[in-house]
């Protein structure tokens, strides 16, 4: 359905994974969990292994993976539930999973990633929030794009943050090189940059049958994501626990829902290069409401940009190793 151009669903901010699923068939169907151990990883991938799809688990811990892959199959009676090592701040290892992967790939959904970390580098000197969530998912998705193309109507689903409404992607000084480090300001950028190469792909890979959004899932309490950060005192005020009218915490079932959403459900069929959140296409964001999606994550010339920016940074790495 559409209000006022916006796609909606009958979903909303209570409905759970599961929920959305309900009916779906997923059998034949393989995808791509990143995080899928902790958190809203685990519930999503769940929820599609519930559908029939074989899932596998790409996780920096593949002792937490098996026993992650283990319940799943407990639960939901689908074998089909793998685990490969995936540490996306490492580009050996993305690189190492990529050529690890055989056959089509029908879902990707690039949930893993790190939130206002202390100051940390990888190998390459890259900033690890950056890193992380943007060029790691980056390497890894261009790097099955043809196991997607393979697939025909495949989905790419990149999990965003509303943090992204803080900051925008800093062309200047991404890895903060030049200015002191703000974690804050890092880690909007990342999610900013998420959004950003959702609308870039979109564009690219539209001939290939390959739609691509992104989405906010909520706040979501108890989950792996904030464990560098305690109790945000000096995060920004979208970051606050009660300061947005109409914003509550979510459960980890509810929070997995506009992933599983955006990676299985029919209703979105043909839907790509769009921001979701609570099931529904976010509207612009306003002002004060921790909600909607901002102006310069839909900016297509920035998308255009992060994209080559982030070709040219990886290759550049690769020419040093």
């Amino acid at each position: 359905m559409t209000e006022h151009g916006r796609i909606t669903t009958p979903f909303d901010a209570q409905t759970t994974a599961a929920e959305v699923v309900a009916g779906v068939d997923l059998t034949g169907r393989r995808a791509i969990v990143t995080g899928g151990s902790s958190g809203i990883g685990v519930q999503t991938a769940r929820a599609l292994a519930a559908a029939g799809a074989e899932v596998t688990l790409a996780v920096r811990d593949t002792d937490a993976g098996a026993r992650t892959a283990a319940d799943i199959t407990a639960t939901t009676g689908n074998d089909q539930v793998l685990v490969a090592p995936l540490d996306l701040s490492d580009q050996a290892s993305v690189a190492a999973f990529v050529t690890g992967w055989q056959g089509p790939l029908h879902i990707l959904v690039a949930n893993a990633g790190v939130m206002a970390s202390p100051e940390t580098r990888t190998a390459e000197g890259w900033e690890l929030q950056f890193a992380t969530n943007h060029l790691g998912h980056f390497a890894l998705t261009t790097g099955l794009h043809q196991a997607l193309k393979a697939a025909g109507a495949a989905r790419v689903v990149v999990v965003s943050s509303v943090g992204h409404i803080n900051g925008e992607v800093r062309f200047d000084d991404i890895h903060f090189d030049r200015h002191p480090y703000d974690a804050w300001a890092a880690y909007s950028q990342s999610k900013t940059a998420n959004i950003l190469f959702a609308v870039e792909a979109a564009k690219r890979w539209a001939d290939d049958g390959i739609c691509v959004n992104a989405l906010n899932p909520g706040r979501i309490a108890s989950t792996n994501l904030a464990r560098h950060i305690g109790v945000p005192t000096n995060a920004p005020a979208s970051f606050e626990p009660g300061q947005s009218a109409g914003v509550s915490e979510k459960t980890i079932e509810q929070g997995a829902a506009t992933s599983v959403l955006l990676a299985a459900s029919p209703l979105v069929d043909g839907v790509t290069g769009r921001y979701f959140e609570d099931c529904d296409e976010a509207a612009p964001h306003q002002p004060g409401i921790r909600r909607g999606v901002a102006d310069h994550a839909l900016d297509e010339q920035k998308a255009a940009r992060l994209w080559q920016v982030s070709l040219d940074t990886l290759t550049a790495a690769k020419t040093t190793a």
